[in-house]
Order: structure tokens, then sequence, then C-alpha cells
């Protein structure tokens, strides 16, 4: 049975972003010694079914799919097993199997932890060193309507915050969810000014580029710009992007594939526990929503069009409850 690696991607609009995950790809494919696939489940192509259709052509008999995404939310728990039971069911005589999203892997936190570093480090250089005692982290997620895995970005803040030893720690979410990065800003720097601080970081939790890490950065610096005067530095830390690091999480990922360990974070999903206010979520049917935008294309500098885009989370579907694990 020849083995092989699938890396499921999000996809997005921004071409620079659908570049930096083919260098994933490529790195993780020097890391191993078995095929290595990719596709998309929106805008860019390949799409998930017609690049494990490439595996497959080439003697592919055992698949093990890498959720190239940071949490269990919509798309880990609905939309890329859907995918997946549809190519199994027409593909009988292939096993796929699905690995756990990578958001809290040890090595992407050090990852994060690494880009904070060089943030500190470029701010220190350019208007005088501030110390982390002397700093507030607000720390971004996507945001998504699955209270769970919101609760993660929440933890992930928590542990870079106390891990990297900051004053104070804060979060924020790109959509669907609240505080979005305006409303973040702004309570981070009535924090900052209560407690005296000299400096507040913003550091998205993204794999990589796109629409959404552009706009936070823009938001947050325009709220710094009101701000000018207030002694208070803006500074802003990079994306997770491609390293070394970023492959070790994903070799981890697939590790625990061979091993049996694909259990995801389940104890609080809203689609198998009665989760306050979204009890009528329970149950509800595994349906894919991402088809309309399958392979729809890329753009070299995609329009940000502001408050909502089909990256923020796709509620023009409505609050989620087609989703079920």
């Amino acid at each position: 049975m020849q083995s092989a690696i699938f890396l499921a991607g999000h996809g997005s609009r921004s071409a620079k972003a659908g570049r930096e995950f083919e260098t994933a790809v490529q790195d993780l494919r020097k890391a191993v010694a078995v095929p290595v696939e990719y596709g998309y489940l929106e805008f860019a192509s390949p799409i998930i079914g017609d690049a494990l259709g490439q595996l497959v052509a080439q003697g592919a008999k055992h698949i093990r799919v890498i959720p190239g995404m940071l949490f269990a939310a919509g798309h880990v728990k609905n939309d890329v097993p859907s995918v997946i039971n549809t190519f199994a069911q027409q593909h009988p005589d292939v096993t796929l199997t699905l690995g756990k999203p990578c958001g809290f892997e040890p090595a992407l936190m050090r990852l994060a932890g690494l880009r904070i570093e060089q943030a500190m480090e470029a701010a220190d250089a350019e208007h005088g060193a501030v110390s982390a005692e002397e700093t507030l982290l607000l720390t971004i997620g996507r945001g998504t309507s699955d209270p769970d895995a919101n609760g993660s970005i929440a933890k992930i803040g928590r542990m870079l915050t106390e891990g990297k030893g900051f004053a104070h720690g804060e979060i924020g979410f790109s959509g669907v969810a609240h505080p979005r990065v305006g409303a973040a800003t702004e309570r981070a720097i009535a924090i900052a000014k209560a407690l005296g601080l000299k400096r507040i970081m913003v550091a998205p939790y993204f794999l990589f580029d796109g629409i959404l890490v552009q706009r936070i950065y823009t938001e947050f610096l325009a709220k710094g710009a009101e701000e000018v005067g207030t002694g208070i530095q803006h500074v802003t830390a990079n994306y997770l992007g491609n390293h070394p690091l970023l492959v070790e999480g994903m070799l981890a990922i697939d590790a625990g594939i061979a091993a049996g360990d694909t259990a995801m974070n389940c104890q609080l999903c809203k689609y198998r526990t009665q989760i306050l206010g979204f009890e009528d979520a329970v149950g509800t049917p595994q349906v894919g929503h991402h088809h309309g935008v399958e392979g729809v294309g890329v753009e070299e500098n995609p329009v940000d069009h502001g408050h909502w885009s089909p990256e923020d989370g796709h509620h023009h579907h409505g609050d989620g409850h087609h989703h079920h694990h």
C-alpha cells in the first residue's frame, strides 16, 4: 500500500497567500519520503477533490490528510470532512485519514514566540528599548461562529502573554466573533494607558498572509495613529509564515495520524454538546458550504471591501447551523 500526505488548505483570494502555502508544501516534500500534494477548499486551485484524484492516479492507497488550518472550526469539522467523505465514497479502495488542526502544536507556538521576539527587536532598534513588562500583547485570530474555536485564540493569547512575560494580554478577531480588531485595539489602548505601558504589539495568529492579515495591520495602525503623542508605541508582529518550525508542526500532525492520534478537541464542540446559546446546533447535518467559491481564482492585489468578505467566515450562509462534527 503506497502512502501519501495531503495538505488541505483553506484558500485565499491573495496570490501571495497561495505562494506561501505552496512553499510550505515544498518544504514538507523535502522532509518526507512519500508523495505530498495539496488542494484548497475555496478560491484557489487545485481544489481538494481534484488534487486527491492526482494522488490516487499516482498509486496512492492510504492518504494522510493534514488540515492546513489552525483550529477546529467549521472548515475542519465540516467542509474538509465533507469533501473527503465524498471522495472516499467515489474511491472505496482508498483509505483517507484526517489529522488534527495544528494550532496548538508546540512548534507553532514557538514560531509565534519567535515572530514576537523579532518584532520586539526591530521596534527596539527603531524606537528605543521597551521591555516585555512594559508591553501589552494583542493576539488576533480569524474568528468563527464556533465558540470553542474562538476560545482557542483566548488560550493561545494567554500562553503567549505569560510565556513571553508581557504585562498584559488581550485578544480580538478579524471577523465574525467579537471583539473585532478596532474595538480590541481601543480596549488595549485604554488598558495600556491605565497601566502606564509603553508599547502595544499586535500578533496575528494566522498561518499565512492574506486579506484578513493585512486588514488587521491596517486597522491596528490606524487606531495607533490616533494616539500619536501618548508615548505608546504600536508594533506589528508577523503572522506565522514559512519557517522550519511550521514544517515541524505539520510533521507532528502527520506522526499523530500514523499513531492513531487524530481526535480533535471535541469536549466543547457545539455539534456534539449542548453549549449555552448554541443548543440547536447539536446533531445538525455535516454539510460543506464552500462549493460556491471552489477554484474561483486569486488576485495579486485583491480588494478588501471592508466590513466583510467571503473569507470572514461565510455568514452569508446563515449562522453556521449547517455544520456538524
